[in-house]
């Protein structure tokens, strides 16, 4: 193929596979952070997610992302012309040198995480064939638009031409965390709180799912950040040292306040932290310093270690809370931008460099009009969704468990080795044990 440039093509081909891996990441972070009774459920809702949205990304996600759309619309959405992507076979971006059809695999896995996330807000509650509903609407009326208007010459572009600077969002922090953030803020509000919040101990079931899961989350987010940068250059070594050494401060500062709060330091925090960090850096991992990467981690895993708390405050029940790390670390991520932006990057500097105050008025821009149409669309369709067919599981369903309930399987076959366990033979001089009651 002319123009083919082998090592960018290979570079995204690795990038998708990595941001691929951070789903099932989060499937095993969102389920170490559940109940035992419900970990099974949660863990399908990221696996459903990457099945549902994969196909529909195929047959028309990248093309209203990416493709012409019809006059006015267009800044808005795109159309169908490349749908199910099959016109891309075989075609190069000239610019980029790699094949269009990589980089329709490689946005894929950004549209199939972000649906994603939002299922952690709404834990032990939701029916499960109602998110099956959710999810294919959501990522067409809510996703696809507003990754137009960040990365598809959407309405956003336009603001460059309105305050004579434009946005900066490398690689999807109003896109994929702010808007997954508001999501699930409206979901909670269609639910409402499980039976129990507020009242009932409701910790992780699972802190060693919760810590492997971060891990393949934080190694999967250099392919989801330095992967943006489009190319193996400097951009991309940029992003992952920013993407890095942010990571770590936030896991620091997070660890701090909960020493200050607590008196201690936990696993949870630590994992917690890092995930608040990562998503800090997403849309600035290629315009911040690694010095300055450092403190909007600092900065994000400090206010996001109290903000996870305004739940209890405001009485919105985000389980595992997304809201109080996507959403509020997103928003961090991009404002900060507007504030410490360096112009050694290759893109405009911030006020403390002397930048414009109008890229800071772009940002909150982006930000403000995300949060608004995210929360606004999401409310609509969880409440249609709730209406037809009901989104929020029965009382008895919720106290049972969804595992065994909504999918008749369980996480820990305690039942099963206590039958195992009673019916072996009983070694010589041993008594045999006595059926106990799990709990």
């Amino acid at each position: 193929m002319e123009n083919l440039d082998t090592g960018t093509t290979a570079w995204l081909l690795i990038s998708a596979a990595l941001v691929m891996l951070m789903t099932p990441g989060l499937a095993f972070f969102y389920g170490g952070m559940s109940r035992a009774k419900s970990v099974l459920n949660m863990m399908l809702m990221s696996f459903a997610s990457i099945a549902i949205v994969s196909v529909l990304w195929v047959l028309v996600g990248y093309s209203l992302t990416y493709g012409e759309g019809y006059g006015p619309l267009t800044h808005f959405i795109g159309g169908f012309g490349d749908f199910g992507s099959g016109g891309f076979i075989g075609e190069i971006d000239a610019e980029g040198g790699y094949p269009l059809l990589v980089d329709v695999g490689f946005q894929m896995m950004f549209a199939v995480i972000t649906v994603a996330l939002i299922s952690g807000a709404i834990a032990d509650r939701a029916k499960f064939g109602a998110w099956l509903v959710f999810v294919p609407i959501w990522a067409l009326v809510v996703y696809f638009p507003v990754a137009r208007w960040v990365w598809g010459g959407g309405w956003f572009d336009q603001l460059e031409t309105w305050f004579g600077v434009g946005i900066v969002d490398f690689a999807g922090g109003t896109a994929v965390h702010i808007n997954a953030g508001a999501a699930a803020l409206a979901l909670t509000f269609v639910l409402g709180r499980r039976k129990g919040f507020g009242s009932e101990s409701m910790r992780p079931h699972n802190l060693p799912f919760v810590l492997l899961g971060a891990a393949l989350l934080w190694f999967g987010w250099f392919g989801f950040n330095a992967g943006s940068a489009y190319a193996a250059d400097a951009t991309a070594g940029l992003a992952l040292v920013n993407t890095q050494v942010c990571t770590a401060a936030a896991t620091g500062a997070w660890m701090l306040v909960e020493r200050i709060r607590y008196g201690k330091v936990t696993a949870l925090g630590f994992a917690s932290g890092a995930i608040a960090g990562l998503v800090a850096i997403t849309p600035a991992a290629a315009n911040v310093t690694p010095l300055w990467a450092v403190v909007l981690g600092l900065l994000s895993g400090g206010v996001c270690a109290y903000a996870i708390s305004w739940k209890f405050k405001f009485k919105y029940d985000d389980a595992l809370d997304v809201v109080g790390i996507h959403m509020v670390g997103g928003i961090i991520g991009s404002l900060a931008l507007g504030l410490f932006a360096s112009a050694v990057t290759g893109g405009p500097d911030g006020i403390f460099f002397g930048g414009s105050p109008m890229f800071f008025v772009v940002q909150l821009i982006a930000v403000v009009a995300t949060i608004v149409y995210s929360f606004g669309v999401t409310w609509l369709i969880a409440k249609v969704i709730d209406l037809a067919v009901g989104f929020r599981i029965p009382e008895h369903v919720e106290t049972n468990g969804l595992d065994s309930e909504l999918h008749s399987e369980s996480a820990y076959a305690f039942e099963e080795l206590d039958e195992q366990e009673l019916s072996s033979p009983t070694p010589p001089g041993e008594e045999k044990p006595s059926k106990q009651v799990q709990v």
